[in-house]
């Protein structure tokens, strides 16, 4: 029973430290994903598009604002010439206007948003599968992102995944 138990007990600590060693053996890489997005020219295509979308929707809320602005003023000066039921009428639509602009905007910040998720998504689906084709065919079992890294002396997979990705 002593001599099972033993044989038992040195099985385990083999185990372990064997264990051990086969995790200490990991390879390990990192590559910088901020530094592809930034530079790969489907991103860059996208930020064009998207400083477009967004251009179009400050051009539309300014013009917005300005109308809102011009009748403001207007409604002011004759505020005292006209009617007590034409000015509350026209401060129904001052504020029935400054309600449209907030809904612009904040649709527009929400569309923006959407369209910047749908743009970057499949990008940064293919900027993932490369890094793992890239990881495994050097074999590597874990790459990290080194942005958040505070040593990274290994190796970096950043030139190989650009190379991967065609830029």
């Amino acid at each position: 029973m002593k001599k099972q138990f033993k044989i038992l007990v040195i099985t385990a600590f083999i185990f372990v430290v064997g264990g051990q060693k086969i995790q200490a053996q990991a390879k390990v890489a990192h590559v910088d994903v901020s530094e592809l997005m930034s530079k790969m020219p489907a991103m860059l295509e996208a930020q064009k598009q998207l400083e477009k979308l967004s251009g179009t929707y400050d051009t539309e809320y300014k013009t917005m604002v300005d109308e809102y602005q011009g009748k403001l003023k207007k409604y002011e000066q004759e505020a005292t010439t006209v009617t007590d039921a034409v000015n509350e009428t026209r401060s129904k639509e001052v504020q029935d206007m400054q309600k449209r602009i907030v809904d612009y905007r904040d649709n527009a910040q929400k569309e923006l948003q959407q369209k910047e998720a749908d743009i970057v998504k499949p990008i940064m689906e293919k900027v993932k599968a490369s890094i793992q084709k890239v990881g495994k065919a050097k074999g590597f079992q874990y790459v990290l992102n080194s942005e958040g890294l505070l040593l990274t002396d290994g190796p970096n997979l950043t030139a190989d995944v650009k190379k991967d990705l065609g830029f």
